[in-house]
């Protein structure tokens, strides 16, 4: 191990432009999935069917399909549909779908987790349905769900690797170009790991510790 140090520490500054790359495709789908999560959170259980059906089919094949089947499909689907897509938008299409598929069951359950008591005593106290959601479903069902979502995040984060099969200079991507230029592979990959870890491992930690502090009243 002690052999690889120079290697790694050579490496890793040549990865941190991947490493931004990696945390822009996060943030961007974070930006826009979150969203729709929440719209099709409260979609899948509408009254109007059409609003329903779309709800549920973009939450489901999100779901269902692999998020690196989605990146597929968005950059080598869409051409044959006359869409043409640069990698890195095709790739955020394909995360932003899979952030709105898995955070709207997250917001959904949190939602679902807001005591009904509260409920009933907002139609007491004549609030319409618009203001119910504003000021009582919604933000107690945020707060449910963000520990959940923190999470996601970080496991969001760490399948933007996925982008480098669609040629996105993504993280993961760097690494195995280093590694492919200097046939040194095992650095590559290690300091690709270390900048995963530096970055998971205190975001799983924040979101351990806001959980902690958001249920200390229970």
């Amino acid at each position: 191990m002690n052999a690889l140090l120079p290697d790694i520490a050579t490496i890793l500054p040549t990865l941190l432009g991947g490493l931004q790359i990696s945390l822009t495709l996060t943030f961007f789908s974070l930006l826009f999935g979150l969203p729709f999560g929440m719209l099709f959170s409260f979609g899948v259980t509408a009254d109007n069917k059409i609003f329903r059906y779309i709800s549920v089919f973009f939450v489901e094949v999100g779901r269902g399909a692999p998020a690196l089947v989605l990146l597929q499909l968005m950059y080598y689907g869409l051409p044959n549909v006359q869409i043409t897509l640069t990698s890195l938008v095709s790739a955020c299409l394909a995360l932003v779908w899979t952030t709105a598929a898995y955070t709207a069951e997250l917001i959904r359950g949190g939602i679902q987790s807001v005591p009904h008591g509260e409920i009933e005593g907002s139609d007491a106290l004549g609030m319409s349905v618009r203001d119910r959601l504003r000021f009582i479903v919604i933000p107690q069902g945020m707060r449910i769900a963000l520990p959940s979502l923190m999470g996601f995040a970080v496991l969001l984060f760490q399948a933007t690797s996925l982008a480098y099969t669609v040629a996105v200079p993504e993280l993961m991507s760097q690494a195995y170009s280093t590694g492919s230029s200097t046939f040194k592979y095992l650095p590559a990959f290690i300091a690709a790991g270390l900048l995963y870890a530096a970055i998971s491992i205190p975001a799983t930690w924040l979101s351990v510790l806001t959980e902690k502090r958001l249920s200390r009243h229970l």
